[in-house]
């Protein structure tokens, strides 16, 4: 068996999720916190590889003792969350636990992922979203959010996003499904939400500059298909920076209490 946490982190202080060896990571924190409360080594396998900055409303992560799985834990599992978060630091916490069968992937078994990414549209920083928001100081108005949310259902459906990819990306199979996208303002915060069984390597990213670039005139929501049928990265936006970008859910084929 093996278990399953829930996690959520503030990604700020993070070169990312997954350890490696020229900063610290989420996933360092995890292997530090599971052996110091199981008294062993871990294998702990993320169901994303999130960027530098990135955050995490809902992020799962799958804990086995290292090689081979849990038979048991002298830990209740509902007293794994209070047990890992207290520690881990104060931006990295554990919600929940469960057990899982050894044939269960945290990656692989995604039926789909949400990511949110926050634009602060404010003619001044918003220092309480400072690092968890682009800020785009030129005002975008609310015909500018609708040809935005025009251009943002353009990405959905199954579709080659070869041109919203990083141009670096070794990554040869470019096909994702968009099951939703869509652009909405709260007073001064616009707020990207979009929805995919995979994303490319940067590609909500992408997908947030080329909106912006929409709102700002650059673009018409009309070019989205012909950037998409292009396969070029060249034709779409700039790369939005990390720290706007938020995993908000992730819902899988089959398990678990999600609640």
């Amino acid at each position: 068996m093996k278990i399953l946490i829930k996690v959520a982190f503030l990604g700020s202080a993070y070169c990312g999720y997954q350890v490696q060896p020229n900063g610290i990571t989420v996933q360092q924190k995890l292997n530090e916190a599971t052996k110091d409360l199981f008294g062993y080594d871990c294998d702990i396998v993320g169901c994303s590889r999130t960027d530098s900055g990135v955050h995490a409303n809902e992020f799962f992560a799958a804990v086995t003792k290292r090689g081979e799985s849990f038979l048991d834990t002298f830990v209740p599992i509902e007293k794994i969350p209070q047990a890992l978060s207290v520690r881990l630091p104060e931006d990295i916490s554990v919600l929940s636990a469960d057990w899982v069968e050894d044939s269960f992937h945290p990656r692989y078994d995604v039926e789909y992922k949400e990511y949110i990414y926050q634009i602060w549209n404010g003619p001044v920083r918003n220092p309480f979203l400072n690092d968890r928001s682009w800020h785009c100081p030129k005002k975008i108005d609310d015909c500018a959010i609708e040809k935005m949310r025009l251009a943002a259902k353009a990405f959905v459906g199954t579709k080659d996003f070869a041109s919203f990819m990083a141009s670096d990306s070794k990554i040869k199979d470019s096909v994702r499904t968009v099951k939703d996208a869509d652009v909405f303002k709260q007073g001064n915060l616009i707020i990207f939400k979009v929805s995919a069984d995979g994303f490319l390597y940067n590609m909500v990213r992408i997908f947030t500059g080329t909106l912006v670039d929409v709102a700002y005139g650059k673009l018409e929501p009309s070019d989205i298909e012909k950037i998409i049928s292009a396969k070029d990265r060249r034709l779409a936006g700039s790369t939005a920076p990390p720290q706007g970008l938020i995993l908000n859910k992730v819902v899988y084929k089959q398990f678990i209490n999600q609640e």
